[in-house]
Order: structure tokens, then sequence, then C-alpha cells
């Protein structure tokens, strides 16, 4: 795997966010690092520019939307490093809306010069996309500090699901965003998660299988031998009737990678609408209270990372929510 743009003039060649030019496109202008020496252009974008798919990538090049040195780009040139890259992107009207900063309480667990980790509650989108253009971390973020405007993503570097709530890690420099991708390439960072989980799981264990978009129903993702390495490692905090408490801890970070591969085991998520199941060997009253719970029952519980700028480990740790507390403390008492 290539490695990303090392010093620090080689970052500050990253556009601050789309610009949008008179022709209704989102203008992302970059310089390709020396270290990318050697490296098809499809393949080095996909990587400098992870929000899109290297088959959208390729689509572009083929539209002449994606320049290098002011010339029309190849399908299958090669690169040098140190090429100017202009990416055109066809936009909607919603765009200005998507990087717009809004007032939305945020609530901060850490925060230095380089650095700030949130605890997203349950039901906060965290990047702007169809049917969420507005009210989402990002745009949070935005108002929070204004200096994040001139991070790609606003400094997100991975997200949390809608429904799932717990702690995110965000940089507020292009150096310190450049370090926890490379953490996160290398499995470094640490992330652990409390999930219940339907069914008596009586061990620890873990699951190393792909995960993949699914090949029918294209908004869930499944496991899959197409898909990319996935492994997730799991141990019980807590027995319930029909349920079980466990710690998740991802060495990879697939989309809805703890869903999934609990689900391919026969414990989906208590809660989930999209990998759930439905309870089996369980009483009446749990059942009622399994149910009854709106979201999938997984929090962001631990983060463990090494700070960009000294190099030491830095851990944070997020209590449960509220709703998830109120379903245990329910859970314990039919269990007595």
């Amino acid at each position: 795997m290539a490695n990303s743009p090392e010093s620090k003039d080689e970052c500050n060649h990253y556009s601050v966010k789309p610009m949008l030019s008179e022709s209704a496109e989102s203008v992302t202008e970059l310089t390709i690092p020396q270290d990318y020496a050697g490296m098809r252009l499809d393949q080095t974008l996909a990587r400098l520019l992870p929000d899109w798919s290297r088959s959208r990538l390729q689509a572009w090049i083929l539209e002449k939307r994606i320049s290098v040195d002011e010339r029309e780009a190849l399908p299958k040139q090669k690169l040098w490093g140190g090429e100017k890259i202009q990416v055109k992107q066809p936009v909607s009207g919603h765009i200005e809306t998507a990087y717009a900063a809004e007032a939305i309480p945020l609530d901060v667990v850490y925060e230095d010069d380089v650095l700030v980790v949130i605890n997203k509650p349950a039901g906060l989108v965290v990047h702007p996309g169809s049917g969420n253009w507005r009210g989402t971390l990002l745009n949070a973020l935005l108002h929070h500090a204004a200096q994040l405007s001139a991070v790609p993503r606003a400094g997100i570097v991975h997200r949390l699901d809608k429904e799932t709530s717990g702690l995110l890690v965000v940089a507020k420099t292009l150096e310190a965003q450049t370090s926890l991708v490379r953490q996160l390439q290398k499995h470094t960072v640490k992330r652990d998660y409390l999930a219940l989980v339907l069914g008596q799981v009586s061990a620890e264990g873990w699951i190393d299988a792909p995960v993949g978009r699914h090949p029918v129903q294209r908004t869930k993702m499944t496991v899959t031998a197409s898909g990319k390495e996935a492994r997730t490692h799991y141990r019980v905090v807590e027995k319930f009737d029909g349920c079980t408490l466990l710690q998740c801890s991802l060495e990879t970070g697939r989309t809805h990678q703890i869903r999934v591969h609990m689900h391919s085991i026969g414990h989906p998520l208590a809660g989930d609408p999209v990998y759930g199941g439905k309870p089996k060997k369980i009483s009446p009253e749990t059942g009622q209270l399994i149910a009854g719970f709106p979201r999938q029952a997984l929090h962001a519980q631990k983060l463990e990372l090494s700070h960009p700028q000294h190099g030491g480990k830095m851990t944070w740790e997020a209590a449960l929510p509220e709703d998830m507390n109120r379903l245990l403390r329910m859970l314990r008492q039919y269990r007595e």
C-alpha cells in the first residue's frame, strides 16, 4: 500500500474544500506527493480522495473532468510525483448547504491545537449525503472550529453510523489528518465498542470475514469473498435473558462492520433495523424490551491512538448513553 504524503509542504497542496465554479462544478485541486511515483492516476486518486470510488474517478477521467498539469488525464496514465491535479465534480445545489457551519451542540471529550474528540449522540449523521445535506457532524464541526474549513472533510477521518453513539476523533490540521489516516491504515488505532447482541454468546472470539456491498440490496453490506478484509474481536461483558453484552474491538474499520459480522455468526445487534433478527429462547418481557429499543444497541466506548504531534498514547472513554443504560438496567431486573 502506498504511503500518504509526508512533508508539511506536500500536505498543504490539498484544496481547502470543494470550490464552486461558474459551470456548477466542484473543483478539487491537489499535488501528487513524491512517494506516489510510479502509480497509476486512478489508483492514486482513489487513495488521496477516499470520498469518491475508484470507478467514479475512472469515469471522470473518460469524461475529461480530470486534468494533470492542465492537460486532459489519460485512463492508464502513470504519475511521477509533483503533478498538479484538478478534479471537476458535477454538483447539485446541495453543496453549499453541505459545507455550511451550523450551531449544533457537541459533546467535546477532549480538544487541543490539533485534535478534537467528540462523543457523538445517536441520531446525528457524520457527513452530508443524500437525504442529509444539513444538520450533520461536519456542519457542527465547521461552526465549532472555523479552521476546520481548511482541512478536507472538516478533519473527519473515520465515521460512526447515524444511530451509533460514542467516540470519534477529528483532525484540526492537515498534518494531524495525515497522521491519523496512516494510523488507521496500519490498524494501530484501537476502537472498542459495547454491543448488545441477540442470543447467548458463551465465550470470547474473533471474526475474520471480508465485508463488501450486498450484490442485490445496495444499501446493505454483507460478508462476501469480493469484499475487503475485516476483523472483529469480541468478548463477553454481561449475559442476560436471550441476549449478551459484548465488547467488540475493531482491527479494521469497514462500513457496518460490527453489525454485519455479528449478524453473520447468528448474533445480530438488538434493535438493528437493517441486520437485526427476532430473539430466540427469550421471555416475553425481555422480548418486548428488545423490540421496543429504537436503534442498534451499539456504542463506541473507547478510543486509543498516538498523538500526531508528540507521539504519546492517548486514551478516551465515553460512558453508555442513557437509552442503552436504561435498557440494561431493565434487562438486569428480569434476569434477577
